[in-house]
């Protein structure tokens, strides 16, 4: 988008400066006022032409071939390239569109349990879990603070807290959705969320080649100790850009949202 933007703004800079070239020069070698000069300008550069004034001397009507020869071009030039801008941010707008439901769809198969599991074994968490139940009555700021701070935050679990087997059974029963979600093609399109992916689905690899896990020894258990908290930090990052972004757009899916928040621990999904 940026490149269309940067594209627009050269054009009109050159199309601005033909229609001061050409009103100052029609001005001067035809004897018009601004006005008529800046009038003339614009009707030779949209070649409309209507007749009413027209070069009487030579200068004039060069000036006037130039303008028709460099005008025009940098006129269309300034219209599609606005066209082409309104019309891919339409299309990028559709396709975060897409990307969001992909999003939602992975919180609702595996990354709000997830949450669940690894919050509940933060020995810290309650530096954050105020900050994290989030309301109707959340603004963009209140997104913007609780980001900043959670990008500062030292994310830690205590693995034996963790039943490894449970987590690698339900891992491994959500492998294909991960798949799925990560052939799809959207979500090159966002970073933050194919790094999440990659990351949770690299933990459901190293846990589905451990057949023992009880006989693991420190030094396996600390090496999943971090898969799961580079899992976790991502978790939590994507999980408040998430409820932001249901805020603005789907206030259905926020309440529900927010009374399934897996940093609530008196989280209840019934309406009260």
């Amino acid at each position: 988008m940026n490149h269309f933007r940067l594209r627009l703004q050269v054009f009109l800079v050159i199309f601005s400066g033909i229609i001061v070239f050409g009103t100052l020069g029609f001005a001067s070698v035809e004897r018009l006022s601004l006005v008529d000069a800046f009038y003339f300008t614009i009707v030779t550069i949209s070649t409309v032409g209507y007749g009413d004034i027209y070069p009487l001397t030579s200068l004039g009507k060069i000036l006037a071939v130039i303008l028709l020869i460099t005008g025009v071009g940098t006129f269309l030039g300034v219209i599609a390239n606005g066209t082409e801008m309104i019309l891919t941010r339409r299309e990028m707008k559709a396709r975060l569109e897409k990307l969001n439901m992909v999003i939602g769809t992975f919180f609702s198969e595996v990354g709000t349990n997830l949450l669940l599991t690894f919050s509940r074994v933060d020995p810290q968490i309650k530096a954050i879990q105020k900050e994290l139940l989030i309301t109707g009555n959340f603004d963009e700021k209140d997104f913007l603070t609780v980001s900043k701070n959670l990008k500062n935050y030292n994310y830690s679990v205590l693995i034996h807290n963790i039943d490894l087997e449970s987590l690698r059974s339900f891992l491994l029963g959500k492998r294909d959705s991960l798949l799925r979600l990560l052939e799809n093609p959207a979500i090159l399109e966002h970073e933050s969320f194919t790094d999440l992916l990659r990351a949770v689905f690299h933990l459901t690899e190293e846990l589905s080649y451990r057949f023992d896990i009880k006989a693991l020894p420190d030094t396996d258990i600390n090496h999943l100790s971090g898969d799961i908290k580079r899992a976790y930090k991502l978790l939590v990052l994507q999980w408040l850009n998430y409820m932001r972004y249901l805020k603005d757009n789907y206030p259905y899916l926020f309440s529900l949202a927010m009374r399934i928040n897996p940093f609530d621990e008196n989280a209840n999904p019934v309406v009260k």
